[in-house]
């Protein structure tokens, strides 16, 4: 069996993995199950490896992390999945592939291909309250939902998280989410861009000096703001099409691409290429002359 573990859900990714090698332990023994860098390991050494007797036990599991890496084995990878052994089961871990290459077509059509993604927001809320319960704590639809806002889609994160709030008191409150959790910075960028196009900066600079005082450089700070503008951008152009069609099409997570819809209606294209031009500009010009990037960013802010 040839199985392959894909896709940019790292936490579902991680949890399926695990599953599959305690489940192999639990009947074949650790003495049965390898594990190998795809990235650095030879390609004979790999090719040995799955074709190769399992040592004390009637089966054995081999497990490669980032085979894409390796340019030999990559381009192999056919002859690597038809050399396993009957007594040998393969997992190719690779958390992120390129589907235009070889390597990808040929584990998606010769191998057990199976994807784990990023949750919708919507399933993502309701996969929080579930994971709560379990822990025998509560937590809201709502304050799920306030959690993801906060924190953004990443599941490893906000499951890491949630077992602190779930230490600290069995009712996950959103007084305590906000004592115990930091916002993500997309997150922040994104209020300040909010609170710009409502006509508020002082909210706007206060927002951005929240950013300052949490040492995140000013460099930093217009990388983010750069990526928000470049998807509300997405969002506008994609007029008249789904949320999903246009994540889809533009291979970028619906969730931010949701909430900058609703910012994209309340400003115009002009407006938009004003603000992504003076931005290239703030960028260029720290890349080129002695500029303080800061005093940029807050001008940008206050006079955008």
């Amino acid at each position: 069996m040839v199985i392959t573990l894909t896709g940019n859900n790292s936490h579902l990714l991680k949890l399926h993995r695990d599953k599959l090698v305690d489940a192999f332990i639990a009947e074949q023994g650790e003495l049965a199950l390898e594990r190998i860098d795809g990235s650095a390991a030879e390609f004979d050494f790999i090719l040995d490896a799955v074709q190769s007797m399992p040592f004390l036990a009637s089966k054995k599991m081999v497990v490669v992390r980032e085979l894409a890496a390796n340019k030999e084995a990559a381009e192999k990878i056919e002859q690597i999945i038809s050399s396993v052994s009957s007594t040998t089961d393969l997992v190719i871990y690779e958390p992120v592939t390129d589907k235009r290459t070889a390597y990808y077509k040929a584990l998606k059509s010769k191998t057990q291909f199976e994807e784990f993604n990023d949750l919708e927001p919507r399933a993502l809320a309701i996969w929080l309250v579930e994971e709560a319960r379990k822990m025998d704590s509560k937590l809201s639809q709502t304050d799920a939902a306030y959690l993801i806002d906060r924190l953004g889609t990443n599941q490893a994160i906000l499951f890491s998280e949630l077992e602190k709030l779930s230490l600290y008191d069995r009712e996950i409150a959103r007084q305590n989410i906000d004592l115990l959790t930091e916002r993500n910075p997309q997150s922040t960028i994104f209020d300040l861009l909010d609170a710009t196009f409502s006509g508020n900066r002082k909210m706007a600079l206060d927002l951005y000096g929240q950013q300052r005082a949490q040492k995140v450089e000013a460099q930093a700070i217009l990388a983010l703001l750069a990526w928000q503008l470049h998807i509300i951008a997405i969002a506008k152009y994609g007029r008249g099409k789904t949320t999903a069609q246009i994540a889809k099409e533009a291979k970028i997570n619906p969730y931010p691409l949701g909430k900058a819809q609703n910012l994209a209606t309340r400003i115009t294209d002009e407006k938009l290429k004003q603000m992504i031009a003076e931005a290239a500009e703030i960028d260029y010009r720290s890349k080129t002359f002695a500029l303080d990037v800061d005093e940029a960013l807050r001008t940008y802010i206050a006079t955008v």
